[in-house]
């Protein structure tokens, strides 16, 4: 038996050993050094304690009376939020930030036993071990805690992880939930306060165990058959199917040649020009006609004999119907139509929407006073409003616009999106009275434009409808046949909420229909009115296939499937392009090789994993789980099941599939080794292909086909550091030519300059201001 002797500095075997207990009871060998003689001893049982009994140490209370509780720490996640909600509460109450999660499931492992109903292993990372003793110490010193966590499933998930990380006493404990960060809502919910729902902790606690699952089986085997560093996941992975079914359809898409007519018209006899109005061709001796029609109007030849004939036609007023219509507000923002709409009016990426309304909700300081929360919580599929806020804004609007201006009573919204919690508010201003340019001065100018676009949406939701005249004016041609024209004309006559706020027009919508005559003001005509014709407009169209998916239109489609919830879709578009599956290409989601390869292999060996209808079911279990109709486990035994069986015959019959690097021809001028094509967040750039060892990156230069003005070299495409396309000279640093707009391929016809499109349709000259059609510009240049 060894133990380590002080005075030779080493382990010798202690002579003349005796076992006994100290006076704690823990056991302890002594006896002396082998070599030297010096005194040892040895703790813990051994040999000679063989048959001992341990003796029974009777513990005698002290003097020392329990800690007084005193105080009420209340915690939340951020430093901002508890800034904000500590100068509403005062004293007697410390506000203490979690700094966002304090518990997770290991990293390293899969964390999830799933041999034992899928229990989770929990652990504080060692970032938040400093933070998490911090708020034990504390809440051990309070006769109150108060967990005033987000009021959504991961709020209540945090919640419920401080309680069980900083060891808090349950009886302590209180949860306390607030939509706003006023004095009002926060007075409401502490005169308020509940227990942890768990209903909500099991849902989230679901969802993360999901993910876990489904990410740490399909990963590994995404790196064993394609390449390393690619991911997998329940939601992100559904999202690139849509983007890559996409591409597909428009790859397929055959154009279709189609015609229309148009006529310029007027009163007989009327010779001023304004008066002048436009009509289109409807039907053909009572035939449909357009695509699909009984007469398609399918090339030039059959539409010249109907011009020829329409030239001799005698034109008349055949009837004016005339009629009023309402347009009713939009509801106030959920988190997805708010992402929708950022991305539509401020370009705003959904990921960099979400962060701006936090820090609008969290709390900006005005007038030099404390911060005040300026919106509701930002992650919401309702769009409820409170009385209270009705109220007001029913207030502000009266007085600032008139009575005329309200509807009769308070509207109210349906929320459309599946699984929508009613018990949250939508998104809207805290006070309708505060108004965007009352506050401008202390704002970022993000912080500014997405403050305004929610109180101004919020306001016009409360407000009336809008009303407009319409006039609809049927014509008549007749010649050797008959022909109906239709011209149409709108005009407001009551702006109602339109006064504050109209919603930006979809990027994928189709273009107004001319027949329905949309801000457009017809001359006074009356039935029989004989018309003199001024030209016939014939235009060749063809059918544009379906458009990439935008940010804004991908949050759409997955709150229409009912795929996530507010609180996963900018984290999901956030991460198939971080993943490199997908590019953004002047707004629009693209997927990349390597995205559509992964998504083949997965539609094939794991297609519910990718189906939009299975997933969308897994959202209402979830859902369910919150609601306390369903349990938690069986929901993971359901999945995992069949689940399990995939993966096994995947990593069997899954095929090798080359997705290797696309060499670019050079060597890296730091190691030598070749340099490739690479995939980042912003899109394409190149890199050695010996990382991580070596790092080189160089942007790809994707010229763009005009010359500088400056110096004649390449004009190329380039990104800043947040990802945003600008044009440069390729000679950079030579010469140091830029634009954020794109060059347009023709010369100005005033000057000769370079010009750059101004929009979708109009080229601008950089030198002297002349504007021309963009697509005349590239037929020019052709």
């Amino acid at each position: 038996m060894e133990a380590y002797c002080f005075k030779c500095k080493a382990k010798r075997d202690i002579k003349d050993p005796v076992a006994e207990f100290n006076a704690k009871g823990s056991p302890v060998t002594t006896g002396t050094c082998s070599v030297c003689g010096t005194k040892m001893f040895r703790m813990g049982n051994t040999d000679a304690h063989a048959g001992l009994e341990r003796p029974v140490i009777q513990k005698t209370p002290g003097n020392k009376r329990p800690a007084k509780r005193s105080g009420k720490l209340v915690i939340v996640e951020s430093p901002a939020k508890a800034k904000t909600v500590q100068r509403f509460l005062g004293k007697g109450y410390q506000v203490q930030a979690s700094v966002g999660h304090v518990r997770d499931l290991l990293k390293s492992t899969l964390s999830v036993d799933v041999q034992n109903d899928f229990a989770p292993k929990y652990r504080v990372p060692n970032e938040k071990k400093a933070v998490v003793k911090e708020i034990k110490a504390k809440a051990a010193a309070a006769e109150e805690v108060f967990l005033a966590t987000d009021p959504d499933r991961e709020g209540e998930a945090i919640s419920w992880h401080l309680l069980e990380a900083a060891e808090i006493e349950p009886a302590l404990a209180r949860r306390v939930v607030f939509h706003e960060i006023t004095r009002p809502a926060i007075e409401e919910a502490f005169s308020h306060p509940r227990e942890i729902d768990m209903r909500l902790v099991n849902a989230q606690q679901t969802r993360r165990i999901l993910d876990r699952l489904v990410g740490y089986s399909l990963s590994p085997l995404l790196w064993a058959k394609v390449r390393g560093r690619l991911s997998a996941g329940r939601v992100q992975s559904v999202a690139v199917r849509l983007i890559v079914d996409r591409e597909r359809e428009i790859e397929a898409f055959a154009p279709q040649e189609y015609w229309t007519v148009e006529a310029e018209l007027t009163k007989r006899g009327d010779t001023v020009k304004k008066h002048h109005f436009f009509a289109r061709l409807l039907k053909v001796d009572e035939k449909d006609v357009g695509l699909e029609k009984e007469i398609p109007l399918a090339n030039e030849s059959e539409v010249k004999p109907l011009l020829a004939d329409l030239e001799g036609a005698q034109w008349s007023v055949l009837k004016v119907k005339k009629g009023e219509r309402r347009r009713s507000p939009p509801p106030p923002f959920t988190t997805s139509t708010l992402q929708q709409e950022a991305s539509r009016r401020l370009n705003f990426t959904a990921k960099r929407t979400m962060m701006v309304a936090q820090q609008l909700y969290e709390g900006i300081g005005l007038n030099g006073d404390s911060a005040v929360g300026l919106i509701t919580y930002m992650r919401t599929d309702s769009t409820n409003v409170s009385k209270i806020a009705q109220k007001e804004a029913r207030e502000f609007v009266a007085e600032k616009y008139g009575a005329d201006f309200l509807p009769p009573e308070p509207p109210q919204y349906k929320t459309r999106a599946k699984g929508a919690q009613e018990a949250h508010e939508a998104i809207r201003p805290t006070s309708a009275m505060r108004e965007p340019k009352a506050i401008e001065g202390f704002l970022t100018k993000e912080q500014f434009r997405l403050y305004q676009l929610i109180w101004q949406r919020f306001v016009a939701s409360q407000m009336a409808a809008a009303v407009y005249d319409t006039v609809s004016v049927d014509i008549e041609a007749k010649h050797e046949r008959t022909y109906l024209f239709r011209a149409a004309g709108s005009v407001v006559k009551f702006p109602g909420f339109l006064a504050v706020y109209e919603e930006a027009k979809e990027e994928d919508a189709a273009a107004p229909d001319p027949a329905e005559g949309e801000g457009k003001r017809l001359p006074p005509l009356i039935d029989g009115d004989p018309l003199s014709l001024i030209r016939l407009i014939p235009e060749q169209h063809f059918t544009q296939p379906p458009p990439r998916y935008t940010e804004a239109t991908l949050v759409k489609a997955l709150e229409e499937y009912g795929i996530g919830r507010p609180s996963t879709y900018a984290p999901t578009i956030a991460t198939i392009q971080q993943r490199g599956y997908v590019l953004r290409e002047e707004k629009r989601l693209a997927p990349t090789e390597t995205g559509i390869i992964v998504n083949d292999l997965l539609v094939d060996h794991f297609p519910e994993i990718v189906d939009v209808g299975f997933t969308a079911r897994m959202e209402e279990e979830l859902d369910e789980i919150a609601a306390g109709e369903r349990e938690w486990t069986p929901v993971l035994h359901e999945f995992y099941g069949p689940f399990a069986q995939q993966v096994k015959a995947a990593e069997a019959d899954m095929p090798n599939v080359n997705a290797g690097p696309e060499f670019v021809g050079r060597d890296c001028p730091l190691c030598g080794k070749p340099l490739v094509m690479r995939y980042g967040r912003y899109g394409k750039f190149i890199g050695c292909s010996g990382f991580p060892e070596c790092r080189h990156v160089e942007p790809l230069l994707e010229k763009v086909g005009v010359a500088c003005p400056k110096d004649g070299g390449d004009l190329i495409e380039r990104k800043t550091r947040k990802g945003r396309v600008f044009y440069g000279c390729a000679n950079y640093p030579n010469c140091d030519w830029t634009s954020w707009k794109k060059p347009a391929p023709q010369k100005c016809p005033a000057c000769g300059g370079l010009m750059v499109a101004a929009n979708k349709n109009t080229a601008a000259c950089t030198v002297c201001g002349t504007q021309a059609p963009l697509e005349t510009a590239a037929a020019e240049a052709a």
